[in-house]
């Protein structure tokens, strides 16, 4: 699929979300330290590891990681079909890196034809004896009241990814 630069992408990218958007914030303490948690979470395996069997996301074939090329930031680096339980296409998504930190974290601003706009941060911060990972998605749907209607489905998704982690890494007790 090609790509076609985003006009839309803000500098801060907060700033530039609709009002109408929703967030959902996820956070798991896991026992692996933040380095061996990143390998995992930038991988094509680990990201799909993660989502099924609920959905499953596409990238192109020669992409295995999300961490290899330094995009320019803004540009979108890959476009993903959304397949529920791993068959069934219900989206695609245009995926662009805003910040892109090895062992930290990344931000990422997509469109698709559901969601005007998503916005994922993904922070890692080591804690005595491994990982804090936490999600924030600030996100908001083309069609009205579609916003409210998916948030209790986007927050057993997040909630499904942070029990798949914790079952693969082992969880901690949450840290204050």
């Amino acid at each position: 699929m090609d790509l076609v630069p985003t006009a839309d992408i803000c500098a801060d990218p907060a700033a530039c979300l609709p009002s109408s958007r929703a967030r959902i914030t996820r956070r798991s303490w896991l026992a692996a330290p933040p380095a061996v948690v990143w390998e995992r979470i930038v991988s094509v395996r680990g990201i799909n590891a993660e989502l099924m069997p609920i959905v499953r996301m596409t990238f192109p074939p020669a992409r295995v990681r999300i961490d290899v090329l330094e995009p320019a930031r803004g540009q979108p680096v890959f476009r993903s079909m959304l397949l529920l339980f791993g068959v069934l296409p219900i989206d695609v998504h245009t995926c662009t890196m805003l910040d892109l930190s090895a062992g930290r974290g990344f931000v990422e601003r997509s469109s698709s034809r559901v969601h005007r706009v998503w916005l994922h941060r993904r922070r890692l911060h080591a804690v005595p004896g491994g990982t804090e990972l936490t999600d924030q998605i600030d996100y908001a749907c083309r069609m009205p009241g579609l916003t409210v209607m998916l948030r209790p489905a986007l927050v057993e998704v997040f909630g499904h990814r942070h029990r798949r982690l914790r079952r693969y890494f082992g969880a901690l007790a949450p840290h204050s």
